[in-house]
């Protein structure tokens, strides 16, 4: 059950720049959101949209030079995650805030076996000795459905498959129960098999440990089943957020509906393309002051080349950037 009245945490203007030799690059370009208790939000945009910077900014991560958080804040459980100082912050994550990250093979240490990875996040979190430490790894690793887990604690990371070291890292990110757990693409190195169960199990956690997920992709095919709420960024800018049914149901985003065009489906007839977006994605390197997707985009005016629209409510929990009103050719574009 969702709780719609207790914000976990709430972003507010976040912008993230990267200061390289020929320029800066303009990453997240204040966007705001929430995600409450118990809620599965799925961000969702192609890559170098933003949505990996702006969670690594959130968790302290981004590498400052070239990184800068220029402003914003991100408030969890009081506290402002922009502003804490590094020691607070090496307590917050891995226990509080856990993150699992896109490729499990640069992700873990190779000289390292798996035991000593996850019982090292639980003897720094939890104070436990190795001993009881070594007895909860391998609870979790049968948790994520690794078989035989207690003779697989002396293994490295090469010797398992890359669905298994998936389920590794995912067993490390839950090893201390936190309270949001970010999965950053995390189905895209695998198989669509593979996918599917990696998908299944996170579905299964959270409801046995009733987590708060932020589930970060540029696949919408992927969180029609398990997201509550969608967020569509792109150029580093919230474009659509709505409630995942509404947003599949009433898309009103012009990016929002050529990532639907795009989607395969089963119904489609052999001798139709699948449908792409045309042109090129924006060069970041420039500071966006019109709308990023107007070079892109099939229901551009004049308005969009001089401004920048802001993220409005159009209907009851859905949102849009957009100077124009395309729910009058929705069954057009969808066709």
């Amino acid at each position: 059950m969702i709780n719609t009245t207790t914000p976990l945490l709430q972003v507010e203007d976040l912008r993230t720049r990267f200061h390289i030799p020929e320029g800066t690059v303009f990453a997240v370009n204040g966007i705001s959101f929430t995600i409450n208790e118990g809620e599965t939000l799925a961000v969702v945009g192609e890559s170098g949209c933003g949505k990996s910077v702006t969670m690594l900014s959130i968790l302290g991560l981004i590498p400052i030079p070239p990184g800068e958080i220029v402003s914003g804040k991100a408030i969890f459980r009081a506290k402002d995650l922009i502003k804490l100082p590094e020691s607070e912050f090496e307590h917050l994550r891995g226990d509080e805030l856990a993150m699992v990250f896109q490729d499990p093979m640069t992700s873990l240490n190779p000289v390292l076996t798996i035991g000593k990875q996850i019982t090292e996040t639980l003897r720094t979190h939890l104070g436990i000795n190795q001993e009881e430490a070594e007895k909860r790894a391998v609870e979790l690793l049968d948790r994520v459905g690794i078989p035989e887990a207690a003779s697989r604690l002396g293994n490295y990371p090469h010797q398992f498959s890359g669905g298994m070291r998936q389920r590794v890292m995912i067993a490390i990110a839950l090893s201390c129960d936190p309270s949001l757990l970010i999965a950053d693409e995390p189905t895209t190195a695998l198989d669509v098999t593979i996918q599917a169960q990696i998908v299944e199990l996170v579905l299964h956690l959270r409801e046995l440990l009733h987590m708060t997920i932020i589930w970060i992709t540029h696949d919408l095919g992927v969180v029609a089943g398990m997201a509550d709420r969608v967020i569509v960024m792109y150029a580093g800018f919230i474009v659509e957020e709505a409630l995942v049914d509404d947003l599949y149901d009433n898309p009103r985003h012009p990016y929002t509906l050529a990532l639907l065009a795009a989607l395969p489906r089963v119904d489609r007839r052999r001798d139709r393309r699948l449908n792409s977006i045309p042109g090129a994605p924006p060069n970041l390197l420039v500071e966006p002051k019109w709308c990023p997707f107007a070079p892109r985009c099939t229901y551009v005016i004049d308005r969009c080349w001089i401004e920048n629209p802001s993220l409005e409510l159009i209907a009851p929990a859905h949102k849009i950037a957009c100077w124009v009103d395309v729910s009058l050719t929705l069954d057009g574009s969808r066709s």
